[in-house]
């Protein structure tokens, strides 16, 4: 179960949308979307913190907009999911059942009804 991830900023409760993330040594801040994952140097924003940052004296803000195509499923996931379905609604194969060739108490012994024991022929 994956649990969604909340804005950075103190007392926000709200889904974060965006990661932010510091470039120090260009005085640089890159506001992109929401990260695959938490990192413990990047700040995860809401849409409404996102859209009022503003960065410290001297330093740039770099927004990188998502694509909206790329937002929604693509071709290739909607044909995987499609196979997928396929696959598992395909009838298993019918396979002959294990012979008893013996029993003790509880216990049984199969054979598999596909080999033949060595050394015994049957004749009709």
């Amino acid at each position: 179960m994956s649990i969604a991830r909340i804005c950075s900023r103190a007392a926000c409760h709200r889904p974060a949308v965006s990661t932010l993330t510091y470039v120090y040594a260009d005085s640089t801040c890159v506001l992109g979307p929401l990260a695959t994952y938490a990192e413990p140097h990047c700040y995860d924003l809401c849409a409404d913190h996102a859209d009022r940052l503003t960065a410290p004296n001297g330093w740039e803000v770099i927004r990188l907009a998502p694509d909206p195509a790329a937002s929604g499923p693509s071709n290739d996931d909607l044909e995987a999911l499609a196979n997928a379905v396929r696959e598992a609604a395909r009838p298993l194969p019918t396979q002959p059942a294990p012979v008893e060739v013996a029993r003790r108490g509880h216990l049984r012994m199969l054979r598999d009804p596909d080999d033949t024991p060595s050394g015994n022929t049957e004749h009709a």
